[in-house]
Order: structure tokens, then sequence, then C-alpha cells
């Protein structure tokens, strides 16, 4: 069948991929000039499975009271009327219990690891290369307090199957030689070998590529105005290139999917989450991370890309806006220049912010609607780069009539009704 599919960051053009591979003609529509051009652009780099779990927790509305405290603030709220935002935020708190947590864990780490072994086989079969490395992921805690509640952390990991080690300081310098530098900036970590890194545009750019190979059309510079329906099947989707129209359609727009589907009827529950990177060229690799830290205080992500040193993090809460703030990079530097401060040259950083596709319990909404042809793979939050692998080859097993090999009904927009 055609399947037209409105997105083509990393988790439209991963659906792209896979719809081809199951035979179908595939058509991708986007208004930028090429794929993963918005949020896969310079997110954090991380393909983090281990770190799979939904912002809203049993202590979280207190944790983020105290973030908003402090100087190099991880969290942002920007007061301004916007009822979309107050009604996430209510489905958010309500997800902040012990039961919610654990329900939504579990489906989050289902697909983060599903995903990760979707990539590994992709990487496999097509010799896809990104700047990718697979040595694992360091969180990194500089208080004894943050160390002593790592038991929560590795209770859940336990659950899940998802390998792990604690270390002490000697242990953390083992896996990150570089951070003998500033012995006296922490007390130990967390590292999870199972995890990845990688740059997302490129792993982007150059699956589109591959996509095309198999006969996927995209077509870039084209704005999309509006879902067109008839009854309980959509007819078509309005461009400024004119009505395309498919089998099939599948919404993998990030934060903008809400909008385009409030017309008819289907209140998804994504809002932008912003996030900023800074991007650094490396001028010492001995002093520079060789995989990624997490810095746990500041919620920060410091990833070696190749020869530069990707910093990503902070969670803003400011609609649609995409101005560049000098105090989230300041946070940025700050976590950076403190644990690498020899790694790269701050001076010739690149500051970038782009918008994250959130969801109140974390989960991505993959999956069927209401609407006979209508698809979604959005909400996917911080974690697209780590679950667009296992999304796009669930919604193709979906799509194509196939039984997905992970359980995935949990995964689609119905779990809202109520």
């Amino acid at each position: 069948m055609k399947v037209l599919i409105l997105g083509s960051g990393v988790v439209g053009t991963t659906a792209a991929y896979y719809l081809a591979k199951s035979g179908h003609e595939v058509e991708v529509v986007d208004r930028q000039p090429a794929s993963g051009m918005e949020t896969s652009f310079a997110n954090a780099g991380q393909v983090s499975p281990g770190y799979s779990a939904p912002w809203a927790g049993p202590g979280i509305p207190l944790k983020a009271l105290r973030w908003l405290l402090m100087r190099y603030r991880p969290f942002v709220i920007w007061p301004r009327p916007d009822t979309q935002l107050a009604w996430w935020l209510a489905q958010m708190l309500a997800n902040c219990t012990e039961d919610a947590y654990h329900t939504n864990k579990a489906r989050m780490v289902r697909l983060a690891e599903y995903s990760r072994d979707a990539l590994r086989d992709l990487r496999a079969e097509t010799g896809i290369r990104y700047d990718d490395r697979q040595r694992g992921t360091l969180q990194l805690f500089r208080t004894q307090k943050q160390l002593d509640h790592v038991g929560g952390d590795t209770a859940v990991l336990d659950e899940y199957g998802v390998p792990y080690e604690v270390l002490d300081p000697q242990g953390c310098i083992g896996a990150e030689p570089a951070l003998a530098r500033v012995r006296d900036k922490f007390v130990g970590g967390l590292r999870l070998p199972g995890d990845e890194t990688g740059d997302a545009h490129q792993f982007t750019q150059r699956l589109a590529a591959l996509a095309e190979a198999l006969g996927v059309r995209f077509r870039y510079g084209t704005p999309i105005r509006a879902v067109q329906f008839t009854g309980d099947r959509v007819s078509g989707v309005d461009t400024e290139a004119g009505v395309l129209t498919a089998d099939a359609y599948v919404v993998a727009m990030g934060s903008f999917s809400a909008a385009l589907l409030r017309p008819l009827g289907l209140r998804l529950p994504v809002y932008p989450v912003k996030g900023y990177s800074i991007t650094i060229p490396v001028t010492n690799p001995d002093a520079a991370p060789v995989s990624t830290v997490m810095d746990e205080t500041y919620k920060v992500g410091i990833t070696r890309l190749g020869d530069r040193i990707r910093v990503g993090g902070t969670a803003e809460l400011a609609g649609f806006s995409s101005t560049l703030r000098r105090p989230r990079r300041a946070t940025l530097e700050h976590s950076v220049g403190d644990l690498f401060p020899a790694g790269g040259d701050l001076s010739r950083a690149s500051f970038w912010t782009g918008l994250r596709p959130m969801t109140p319990d974390g989960t991505p909404i993959v999956g069927a609607t209401r609407y006979g042809n209508l698809f979604t793979d959005t909400g996917h939050g911080t974690l697209g780069w780590t679950m667009a692998c296992g999304s796009g080859r669930v919604l193709a097993d979906i799509i194509s009539g196939r039984t997905p090999e992970i359980e995935s009904a949990d995964l689609a927009l119905h779990r809202y009704d109520s």
C-alpha cells in the first residue's frame, strides 16, 4: 500500500525505512530542506535504554521546585497563559505515583531495549555509520546523597534485566580516564555498558539516503496545512504542494503533532519541552570523554561524537519558543567546563535549541488511532533517538498487518481514553 509519513526527523525517517523494507510505497513530507533538521539536529547524542524512565515519578514535584531555585537550573518554566500546558502538567502530576511510574517505566524500557537491538541489526545490515560508539554511559554522582539513592535506580534496572555497574571514583576513572583530572568533583557513578552514542542528525540523513535507495520519496520544503478526513478515515493531507493522498498516513511531527490532529477530535497529550545543546571541537582527546557522562546534579549529558563534544540538557517549558537563552548555555558550559576543562574549546562552541515532544507518562504514542488509516509515531520526548528504530519497526508491523515482536497495544493513543 502507499503510506504517507508527515515528518522527516529521526522518528519519521526510521519509520519510512522500515515500511519500505516491508514492501510499501512510501512518501515523506516535511517543511525542512532535508531530514533531521529540527529536534534531531543537535540532540545529546545518546542511545540510552538504561536511562529510559518517565520524568513523572514519586518525589518529582518537590525536586522540580528545588531545580527551579538552582543557579544552574536544569528545569525552567516561563509563566504564561497556556491551557495546553496546564492540561499537560495536570496529567503529568497524576502520573507521579509509584504504580504509574512502574507501569510507564516498563513500557519505556521494553520499547527502548527493542529499539537498541533494532539499531544494532540495522548497523550490521547496512554498515551505516554516524560517529557511533558502543562504550556505555556513565551517570556521575557529585554528592554522597546521590550515590546513596542509587539503589532505587538499580532495583528498576534489576527488574528489567538491564546490565549495570555501581562504581567508586576509581571505577569511574577507569570508564572515563579524563575524569582523573577532576577527581575531587565526584563520589561515584552508575555505568550502563549496553548504552550507545552517536550523531542523530548524521544517522537520519544517511538513513534517508538508504530509504531513497529502497524507493522512498522525500518531499522536502513542503509545509503541511491540515489533515482532511471523511467519516472515520483520512482522505488526504493539505500541503503547499497540494493535497497528497495515500492508503495510510503516519503523523511523526514531534511537538507539532498535537495541533495537527486536534481538528480531527484527537487530543494528543504532547507538549514541547525545550532542550539546549552546545557542540565543542575537541582540542585534547585525552582530556575529553570517551562516551557519555551524565552529570546527575545538573541533568546534563556530555557526549563524545568523533572530534566533537556534544553537551545537552535542561528542560524549559516555554511553548514553541525557539529563543536561545544565555542562562541555559551557562548551565551547559558550567557542567562540561567543570568535568572536562581541557577537553574542548568552549570559545568555539555552537549553541542550539530544539523542542522535545513529551507525553505526561513519558511513553511515546505509537500505533493506530480511531481513524482506520491514521497512525501516530510521536511523543518520544528526550528519547526519540533511543526509541526511533524500535518505534519504526513496531509501526511497520502494525501497518503491514503483522504482530509486532514486542507488546505494543499500550503504546497507542487509546491508553489516554477515560
